[in-house]
């Protein structure tokens, strides 16, 4: 049996007085690629914020275990998992070079610290990482001078320099225009074609590549449907998570929702 590298056992967050989660069980491998979807408000960020060890508290039973450790250090843990969010983008917003930036991967800081001896092995890592995504052009720009996608595309090799197994990206195209967000979909394709898995969290369907093979839909907390993709991506399905009459389509290996009577 293959030891999964998150998994959750019938846990319980409680965020503000309000029930984030509820009772949440499930496993992933680092050798699957995986989505996570739901709607605004359904848990979704409290689960990131958990796996990324922002929250260690969970009311009720339950437990969480990353790399088989109910205790983990993500700077011990980034050859195994690398997490790109909004917020993280949000923190790193600072005038360092996506060079620094995606070099900062290697010690697990926002930027170059003094105290880090930088390699020129560790500044090849970083350009290669970079050119991967095809952004090596941003090496030498200051961040807090780089569009929403660009930045995003400077985090996404901030966390593959460490050549982890898996990809773990919260809702990725958020605040991306159309373009930007074309590219970053393509962009994700070419990472797990290139062998790194990816968990995907997300509220847009149109982010759901052909690579994923399995689906976990969280509605109020809850865990609604987990499985392989095509079995979960229904109409059916869709309209009860987001709770309005939903028309999927797919075209070329992706998905479109409509709501219905909003076109």
């Amino acid at each position: 049996m293959i030891e999964p590298l998150i998994q959750f056992e019938n846990v319980t967050v409680v965020r503000s007085g309000r029930v984030a989660l509820d009772d949440v069980s499930f496993r992933l491998t680092a050798q699957e690629n995986v989505a996570i979807l739901g709607p605004n408000g359904c848990g979704k960020s409290t689960l990131v914020k958990t796996i990324a060890g922002d929250l260690r508290s969970y009311a009720g039973q339950g437990q969480v275990r990353v790399a088989g450790q109910t205790r983990w250090n993500l700077f011990e843990l980034r050859q195994q998992l690398g997490i790109v969010s909004n917020e993280l983008q949000s923190i790193c917003a600072k005038d360092v070079t996506g060079l620094d930036l995606a070099v900062s991967g290697l010690f697990g800081s926002y930027g170059v610290l003094t105290p880090y001896a930088v390699t020129e092995v560790d500044r090849a890592k970083a350009l290669e990482a970079l050119a991967f995504l095809d952004a090596a052009h941003l090496a030498d720009r200051p961040t807090c001078e780089m569009s929403s996608g660009e930045g995003r595309r400077v985090l996404i090799a901030r966390a593959l320099i460490n050549n982890p197994k898996s990809l773990l990206l919260d809702e990725p195209t958020t605040s991306l225009d159309m373009k930007s967000a074309h590219l970053l979909i393509r962009t994700l394709r070419k990472i797990a074609q290139a062998g790194t898995h990816i968990a995907l969290v997300t509220h847009h369907v149109e982010e759901i590549i052909p690579e994923i093979r399995r689906v976990i839909l969280l509605r109020r907390g809850k865990i609604f449907h987990d499985g392989p993709t095509e079995a979960v991506m229904t109409a059916e399905n869709l309209s009860e998570v987001f709770e309005a009459e939903v028309r999927l389509e797919r075209v070329c290996g992706r998905y479109r929702a409509v709501v219905e009577g909003e076109e």
